[in-house]
């Protein structure tokens, strides 16, 4: 059956990107139409990605947490872990979340379509649902289909072989895991199901777990996980075989020497790839990558000026906060607004135990840069409240322009430093120095002051520690 609508704004991808531009946009007083190929919304993050896996996480961290405190003279049973009860508190969470979207989306007045959209010219869609077939035609649309993992090309489909969405779905726990990529969603699922019992194994291409971070900030976590899991860094896998029993997989290490390895389950984390074929951008010249991702301006515009897009697709960094910023910007500059995506920064977090977090430039990309710049280190082993908690394990790290110039990064290994990172953010966006976070008064014990001692470090006015030798 053929329909027909017309909106103000089309939205194609209801993830947190899609479902923020679309409401925006509503509440901007556009007409809008919300597109997306499945029934829920929400896309990846909230279905298969951030929201599950941290539920999961914190599952695996009461576990974790429970043996680690015999430290303090308290013994727990081993936990009886009921799976099926785990799952349904997994899909609870995300009902919970899904339910609250649908009421949001009701209550702006935005116009739902589930089924594949299809670019036809620079103002119209196709919209495909079974033998429904529906064009919307827009004034603007904005592009927010996401990524999707991606495949190891010699590895046999076989049900034992899994992406994040397969690992998420805690179908079973496999007494044997292997990993391929030692990155935030390797080392998440990792973490899952070590917590429910799984031996694992990590195989990772680069030098180092979670490339993207600074290695001295990684290695609190590396020396407490090469206690628990194999880890092979610098390590190429070769090729996969699926055997009735087991899943066989050889790999290169710096020796160059094949090795094999034998698990009961694989999963495949080495990055994710844009949803930008199908979409028929080509045909209507909307510019691509020679990886696949849109390209736009600062105000999020394609080189179509009626469609815009953000997210995913648009490239690095893949992250659910990094859409719902330029899903604002473009729904704002739709309506009107004079607005760009230019944020100094947006931080990165691996939710890990314990956590690594880190915004701005890093030290590998000042040295790699040539930038001049001072460091202050403060370790949570001198931290009253990380000791008193048991989580001695970590540091904060901090880098200025020389000369007690303004922030331009910084990075924290710890406990729950995905939330402690932000002061680090907001301290670059509003240019703040070392003697400002540093006078700044901090609650103790807290783990925050940690971020402020490793500003004194660089301001020379640290008490907690020996101050840093003079250069020179």
């Amino acid at each position: 059956m053929a329909n027909t609508l017309s909106v103000d704004v089309a939205v194609l991808g209801a993830g947190p990107g899609g479902y923020t531009a679309a409401f925006r946009a509503a509440d901007l007083g556009l007409s809008v139409c919300l597109i997306e190929r499945q029934q829920l919304l929400g896309g990846v993050c909230l279905n298969v990605g951030c929201i599950p896996s941290k539920t999961l996480l914190h599952a695996a961290s009461i576990i974790e947490e429970a043996r680690e405190i015999k430290d303090f003279g308290i013994t727990f049973a081993e936990p009886q872990v009921d799976l099926a009860a785990l799952r349904a508190k997994k899909e609870s969470v995300i009902g919970q979340l899904t339910k609250g979207l649908d009421g949001l989306c009701t209550a702006r007045g935005v116009t739902r379509l589930t089924g594949n959209g299809h670019f036809v010219d620079s103002s119209s869609l196709s919209v495909v649902s079974g033998e429904d077939e529906t064009t919307v035609s827009f004034g603007q649309a904005i592009i927010a289909t996401g990524s999707q993992p991606v495949r190891l090309p010699f590895a046999p489909d076989d049900p034992r072989i899994w992406d994040s969405t397969a690992a998420l779905a805690l179908d079973a726990v496999p007494n044997r895991l292997l990993i391929i990529g030692g990155g935030i969603i390797g080392l998440e699922m990792a973490q899952i199901y070590h917590a429910l019992g799984t031996e694992i194994t990590i195989i990772e291409m680069l030098d180092q777990l979670i490339p993207p971070a600074d290695k001295d900030l990684v290695q609190p976590l590396f020396l407490k996980l090469k206690k628990r899991y194999r880890i092979h860094t610098k390590t190429s896998v070769t090729a996969i075989e699926a055997n009735k029993g087991e899943i066989s997989v050889r790999w290169n290490g710096e020796d160059e020497k094949e090795q094999s390895t034998a698990c009961d389950a694989v999963l495949v984390a080495v990055g994710r790839r844009p949803n930008s074929g199908d979409l028929g951008l080509e045909q209507i010249g909307v510019t691509l990558s020679e990886r696949g991702f849109i390209t736009v301006n600062e105000q999020m515009q394609t080189s179509v000026p009626t469609i815009y897009a953000i997210g995913d697709v648009v490239g690095e960094p893949m992250l659910a906060h990094k859409a719902t910023h330029q899903a604002k910007v473009a729904a704002e500059v739709i309506a009107g607004r004079n607005v760009a995506f230019s944020p100094l920064t947006i931080p990165s977090v691996a939710y890990t135990s314990p956590e690594v977090a880190w915004m701005g430039v890093t030290e590998k990309q000042a040295k790699e840069e040539g930038l001049d710049y001072d460091k202050g280190k403060f370790s949570w082993g001198a931290s009253g409240r990380a000791l008193s908690a048991g989580a001695a394990t970590g540091a904060s790290k901090v880098l200025f322009e020389t000369g007690g110039g303004r922030i331009i990064g910084a990075g924290i290994c710890g406990a729950n430093a995905g939330e402690l990172i932000h002061e680090a953010v907001l301290a670059l966006e509003m240019g703040a120095d070392a003697e400002d976070i540093s006078k700044t008064v901090h609650a103790h014990p807290t783990l925050a002051e940690t971020f402020a001692f490793a500003a004194e470090m660089v301001d020379g006015s640290i008490t907690d520690a020996l101050p840093p030798k003079k250069k020179g």
